[in-house]
């Protein structure tokens, strides 16, 4: 008898919609392989029923809270229920942007000079003297510590600017991060159980590769497969990614964001819950690599495991 799996979609983060479309895509691939399909949102229904459904493996499409921080991987632990993608502490420390950052000085990656904020420290932060003690350069970029898909991103030019988006900002979120914007090309890297398997370039005509460049056609966002970076230099961000993908001990599908700048890589995150949408570049990259979206959705219920 064929497996039975459960989609997990949906959910309650800001990330809701984009989860629905990933969960939509792997459903209909699910189905054409011959499995048994059913799908759960947690925003209808409390976790304790996923039990109910008796799944061999959990397929989980949530993307950004409680869905990659590592809060529901240990719930699935709990479960005892085989699950896709990275596990407990590698989905909350790529998830926090903080941490993951530490980890790459530690470990000589490359990544944008940058300072982070509790809410303990909004009240008196002073942004002139963090931005010349940390060697931020304007633009400076500050977004929330631990959202995906570009989510409360703002690039500030002035100080006025950036004490104009702090003070909305601090209002949302308990923990912010600030960095030097990076000009120059865009570069993501997908792997699979580890292995870089090839890295893509992307040309919004926005300000930068922000939500609406990401999921909406209308932005018109250019996808160039593979990179038009020098051929050492395409070897050379696999392998970063590659590194990265071990430091933070990542399972299943990860895509590594790379700023190329100055024939130099900066390391901007790592994500354990890729898009898996029409518009989604793992996919995109896989394809390329003549794996395709079928395949790549069995690979990936192959793949889940316990432990992880």
């Amino acid at each position: 008898m064929s497996k039975k799996i459960l989609v997990i979609l949906g959910g309650t983060s800001k990330e809701r919609e984009v989860s629905l479309e990933t969960g939509k895509s792997c459903i209909k691939a699910l189905k054409k392989i011959g499995y048994r399909v059913k799908k759960f949102d947690p925003k209808f229904s409390s976790l304790n029923d996923i039990k109910k459904h008796k799944a061999d493996v959990i397929f989980n499409a949530l993307h950004g809270k409680n869905g990659e921080d590592g809060q529901i991987q240990s719930f699935f632990e709990y479960l005892g229920i085989p699950y896709t993608h990275s596990g407990v502490l590698s989905s909350m420390i790529a998830m926090n942007k903080f941490l993951s950052k530490q980890l790459f000085i530690k470990h000589r990656i490359r990544t944008p000079n940058y300072f982070f904020l509790s809410e303990r420290d909004y009240s008196d932060a002073n942004l002139k003297s963090k931005i010349k003690k940390n060697k931020l350069k304007f633009p400076v970029v500050i977004k929330p510590n631990d959202e995906g898909s570009s989510v409360g991103v703002k690039i500030c030019k002035t100080l006025s600017s950036l004490k104009n988006h702090f003070n909305k900002l601090k209002k949302k979120y308990k923990n912010l991060i600030f960095e030097t914007f990076i000009p120059g090309k865009e570069i993501q890297v997908a792997l699979m159980g580890g292995r870089s398997i090839g890295a893509i370039e992307l040309r919004p005509r926005r300000e930068f590769y922000d939500y609406d460049a990401k999921y909406k056609k209308s932005a018109k966002t250019l996808h160039i497969m593979p990179a038009e970076i020098p051929k050492n230099k395409y070897k050379e961000v696999l392998k970063i990614s590659e590194k990265i993908n071990k430091i933070l001990k990542c399972k299943g599908i990860v895509r590594c964001d790379f700023r190329f700048y100055k024939n130099q890589f900066y390391a901007l995150e790592a994500n354990t819950q890729p898009g898996m949408t029409s518009l989604s570049l793992v996919p995109e990259i896989a394809k390329y690599s003549k794996i395709s979206f079928v395949k790549l959705v069995k690979w990936m219920v192959n793949d889940s495991s316990l432990n992880r």
